[in-house]
């Protein structure tokens, strides 16, 4: 970023090759100046006189990691969040029925994604039939008869889910290279979604398929974070979730309807791929982790456009 001849001009670095380098130039007073400007995870230089204009013109610069975590922020307010965003985020966590409104609506969008998935990726079983009767169920009961604490709504949401990856179990993996080096029983089909290691949560898989669903949250949180900034959210202000110590408690919201989105896809490369015990590495303590080439591949499966429309 530098002026010349008073105005702004930005070049954009390379990502690949080949590619031809973008450039834009900013007039003052223009229309076309953006409010924000956000650097993912650039290097370069930047001068005093760029500031000046940016302050100028009342132009937000915020520069965020690779992962969405903001690294600084430049602008009159000192905040990467549009304060008008932030100030409906606040509001709406505090009133209880626009609160409840929100996250009911959040809800009902995740379930009905989850039924989408059953529908093009899970094979009809016992478990497939009830997991479907119990997402149609429990959006007619949001629908018709709504939850009136969060509390209640998370009970429904746990409930439907605990079906939902019940209909995954039994789905078989494909595997070469066993007689070298063998892998155990119950790598051999998806089993629970619950991690063995529960006093870690989900975060510690103990089974392949786990290790690859959440290494494409992460990736999905990722993308969903750089996207709320981008779109001036406060990601720590959350509405149905709530952290403390800056947790992304508005990211995990607005992720819930969006994961089984990334199921959808992970499933079909589950069907579509036959592993190799070298793909995913067990460490000593029994959690399982993926190796570089495949948590490439995974992270290119969670990487598809999304929006916080």
């Amino acid at each position: 970023m530098k002026i010349e001849a008073g105005s702004l001009l930005i070049r954009n670095g390379f990502a690949h090759y080949p590619q031809e380098r973008e450039e834009f130039r900013f007039f003052k007073g223009s229309l076309d100046i953006p409010p924000q400007i956000i650097m993912l995870d650039g290097s370069g230089q930047i001068t005093f006189d760029v500031l000046s204009w940016l302050a100028e013109q009342n132009v937000a610069l915020t520069r965020i990691k690779w992962n969405g975590e903001v690294a600084s922020v430049l602008s009159g307010y000192g905040y990467a969040a549009n304060p008008y965003r932030a100030q409906w985020q606040f509001e709406t966590r505090n009133d209880h029925q626009r609160r409840m409104e929100f996250c009911i609506a959040l809800i009902i969008r995740k379930i009905e994604s989850c039924i989408v998935t059953l529908e093009k990726a899970i094979p009809r079983s016992a478990n497939w039939e009830k997991a479907m009767s119990r997402a149609y169920a429990d959006i007619s009961t949001l629908e018709l008869d709504p939850p009136n604490s969060i509390e209640q709504l998370r009970i429904i949401e746990a409930n439907s889910a605990a079906a939902y990856f019940r209909a995954w179990r039994c789905i078989p993996l494909k595997w070469r290279g066993l007689t070298k080096s063998p892998i155990p029983d119950e790598w051999k089909e998806i089993g629970a979604r619950t991690s063995e290691f529960a006093i870690a949560g989900n975060r510690n898989a103990s089974h392949p398929v786990n290790a690859i669903l959440n290494y494409a949250y992460a990736v999905l949180e990722s993308r969903m974070r750089i996207q709320a900034v981008a779109d001036g959210y406060d990601p720590t202000i959350g509405i149905m979730h709530v952290g403390g110590n800056g947790a992304s408690a508005f990211i995990f919201d607005v992720m819930e309807p969006e994961r089984s989105k990334v199921d959808l896809e992970i499933i079909q490369f589950i069907k579509t791929n036959t592993f190799h015990p070298a793909d995913f590495m067990l460490r000593s303590d029994g959690v399982v982790r993926l190796s570089p080439p495949l948590a490439k591949s995974v992270a290119g499966i969670a990487s598809s456009d999304i929006s916080l429309s």
